[in-house]
């Protein structure tokens, strides 16, 4: 804990806790701290002027950023017959009906995106205890309830990342890696902002963005502006 501590103190000695700064320093400052022994993850936060205890208030949707993730998502595929033959061909790493139910239900299904065929869903809606909590549950107004499996596929794979706010009104989502150039990680910044931006509840008033945080895994938060 002493050299964590440590550690900390010595990012904080090129950061001014008190300011805001611009997209283009908050990176570089960033990428400076980000000197772990892997490839840390560049995190975005934004605070939202929304309540997030109301339904009609929630921020969920989807976006393919232009630079992708830099993680390898693993995608399970509810889908039979042709549609099962196409999501094996587009990439999906497990794909299947009544075998892939017992599998989660055994908790040795491991993935982190879910799509599935329309006609699926009753299916799927027996395991929708364990998937709903993890927010793996197929949805159609993200896309991963769909007849197109191998585009479903094809965007989860090409940089697709899920965003929601939480209950605090905050959105966390990871954006690229500390080893993407500074212009990568901006653009993908600016395209999860974007989203965020046009998926504003009808109910919010005031300010929306009210503060944005960026960092990576095992460094601090650089608050900044795209002003």
């Amino acid at each position: 804990m002493a050299k964590m501590g440590k550690r900390i103190a010595n990012l904080k000695k090129d950061l001014d806790l008190t300011k805001v700064y611009s997209l283009k320093e908050s990176i570089e400052l960033v990428k400076k701290s980000a000197n772990a022994k892997f490839d840390e993850t560049i995190d975005v936060s934004i605070m939202l002027g929304i309540d997030g205890s109301k339904q009609d208030q929630a921020v969920r949707n989807v976006v393919t950023l232009p630079n992708g993730t830099g993680k390898t998502y693993r995608v399970a595929v509810f889908a039979k017959d042709q549609k099962a033959e196409e999501a094996k061909k587009a990439g999906a790493d497990i794909v299947g009906g009544e075998d892939l139910i017992e599998m989660i239900q055994k908790g040795e299904a491991h993935f982190d995106r879910c799509i599935a065929t329309p006609d699926m869903m009753g299916l799927v809606g027996r395991v929708g205890k364990i998937l709903g909590p993890k927010g793996l549950m197929p949805n159609p107004k993200l896309g991963t309830v769909t007849m197109d499996v191998a585009t479903a596929i094809t965007n989860v794979k090409g940089g697709q990342i899920e965003y929601r706010s939480e209950k605090s009104g905050i959105v966390h989502a990871g954006i690229g890696k500390a080893s993407f150039k500074s212009e990568a990680i901006a653009e993908n910044v600016k395209a999860l902002i974007d989203a965020v931006v046009k998926s504003k509840p009808v109910g919010a008033k005031g300010n929306y963005l009210k503060k944005m945080t960026l960092s990576s895994t095992m460094g601090i938060g650089v608050t900044f502006t795209l002003d």
